[in-house]
């Protein structure tokens, strides 16, 4: 990337672009609007910490494509996804401002959250920030969390509520719905010969909520069906494989190969063994219709045009 003229830039993983995030993405287009340049969020990929702890990184909320599709949708005029690797992330964090900040970015502008941290061993904090700033005649602007229930909205506490599969709640903290992107391939056909056929995803990169069944929009080839989602094993048919299978409801055709978007908006039920077949395909027929009444709900629409 060549060097910028001058710009205001937001630094960090930006994983989830929760409601804090909204926060910084407003109060940097402000700064880069006093100042009549672009306003610039770098975020990274993989994760640092993925880098620094494998073992123990936390499994991302967002691909590196829909986290910058999220931030451009808050205002910004670019997002930088920087490739982290050991060399990156072992500057130490003098190194690190003056190579990106300074040199590529030529910020004039840094706006961030008071917890932010950068170079090796996150050693740099917003007061060092503020310092190697002031030497460059660049300004530093801390934005407060977001407070939701007395709590700061944070990406872990968003994937804390994936996990546990409360969806609805991750929603309304974040910007977007939680959405999972899988290629579709070949299943054991089941949903078919139930009558309830579904779409088999794999090469999800990001964090499945918990086992259960969810009402979701799916969107493939730009077009968006309401959808009923089960993920985890299927227990009636003694099947322990983790599966995440997306009945697209009123939706006829060939999806084997094609990308898949799911955004989850609510959790309908926990997995369960049936007794039988038929009691199997009276409760799909019932999630299929609770599915399509939440999507077809206001907050559902609400949360489609944020």
């Amino acid at each position: 990337m060549p060097p910028l003229a001058a710009s205001a830039v937001a630094v960090g993983n930006f994983d989830g672009v929760h409601l804090g995030h909204a926060a910084i993405a407003r109060r940097l287009r402000h700064a880069a609007d006093e100042a009549g340049v672009p306003a610039v969020a770098v975020t990274f990929d993989p994760h640092p910490a993925a880098i620094v702890r494998p073992e123990s990184a936390p499994v991302p909320l967002t691909t590196p494509a829909r986290r910058a599709e999220l931030l451009l949708a808050l205002g910004l005029d670019a997002v930088l996804v920087q490739p982290a690797d050991a060399a990156l992330i072992g500057l130490d964090a003098t190194a690190f401002y003056g190579l990106v900040l300074r040199d590529r970015l030529a910020a004039i502008a840094i706006v961030e959250g008071p917890d932010f941290r950068f170079g090796a061993g996150r050693a740099g904090d917003v007061e060092l920030l503020a310092r190697l700033a002031a030497a460059d005649t660049a300004r530093v602007e801390v934005v407060e969390p977001v407070l939701v229930g007395g709590e700061p909205v944070s990406s872990s506490r968003l994937r804390r509520l994936v996990a546990a599969g409360d969806v609805a709640e991750a929603a309304s903290l974040g910007t977007a719905p939680h959405r999972a992107t899988g290629r579709v391939v070949v299943g054991a056909r089941r949903g078919t010969g139930l009558g309830f056929p579904t779409a088999n995803l794999a090469e999800i990169a990001t964090l499945l909520p918990a086992a259960g069944v969810y009402a979701a929009r799916a969107v493939v080839a730009g077009r968006t069906h309401p959808a009923a989602v089960h993920v985890g094993s299927a227990a009636t048919f003694d099947s322990t494989l983790m599966t995440v299978e997306v009945h697209l409801i009123g939706f006829a055709g060939d999806l084997y190969g094609h990308m898949l978007d799911v955004d989850f908006l609510a959790r309908l039920r926990d997995t369960r063994r049936f007794s039988s077949v038929e009691d199997l395909k009276t409760q799909l027929a019932a999630d299929v219709a609770r599915a399509a009444a939440v999507v077809a709900s206001p907050a559902a629409t609400t949360a489609r045009e944020m």
